[in-house]
């Protein structure tokens, strides 16, 4: 099992980060993204990501929480090949509403987004590597695992997978991760 210390590295490090009782406080530098191409013409590299390599099937889980204020302020999971092949996960604060986030990278990025209208406090999310499959879940209010999304994903590519937060059109998101862990992956059962 990884935890936090495990020799994560930043790929591109925030304008701060501390750890504290509560887990890693991290601040966002200023205009961060990772996206390709898709409906928005740019192309972006340069949000924060706290990762360790991940081999073979793999589930990694994340608590965390952020000062969501401004379009696209973003924190999650992101298991990560290279700069044209990821997926991240997580909350994204838009049209004033946080929203259960995933973007799909093969090439070029996909979003598909899910309102978690009234939600407060931490979430909880997962990410699952199955051979060819990437399984996104969130713990909802009541406890239970959501399925938010199965995706492919290239399956001979090595990956890394961690935390990642970004603000798209600011500096200064905040962000708390609580809990990190990574280990075997779950069963591949998709219906209770």
């Amino acid at each position: 099992m990884v935890e936090w210390a495990d020799g994560m590295v930043w790929l591109n490090p925030p304008a701060a980060g501390t750890a504290m009782a509560e887990g890693l406080a991290v601040t966002t530098g200023d205009q961060t993204d990772f996206w390709r191409g898709t409906f928005y013409d740019f192309y972006r590299d340069d949000g924060h990501f706290l990762h360790c390599p991940a081999t073979g099937d793999f589930s990694a889980e994340l608590r965390f929480t952020g000062d969501y204020r401004a379009l696209y302020d973003q924190a999650g999971l992101m298991l990560r090949a290279n700069a044209t092949h990821w997926v991240k996960a997580g909350v994204e604060f838009t049209d004033g509403v946080m929203h259960f986030s995933v973007v799909v990278t093969n090439g070029m990025s996909d979003w598909s987004v899910l309102a978690l209208p009234g939600w407060s406090g931490p979430l909880t999310l997962r990410l699952s590597r199955h051979g060819d499959a990437v399984r996104v879940q969130y713990r909802d209010a009541g406890g239970a695992w959501r399925l938010v999304r199965l995706a492919w994903f290239p399956p001979e590519l090595a990956v890394e997978v961690g935390p990642m937060c970004c603000s798209p059109t600011r500096a200064g998101f905040q962000v708390v991760f609580h809990d990190f862990a990574l280990g075997p992956p779950i069963a591949r059962d998709l219906h209770a």
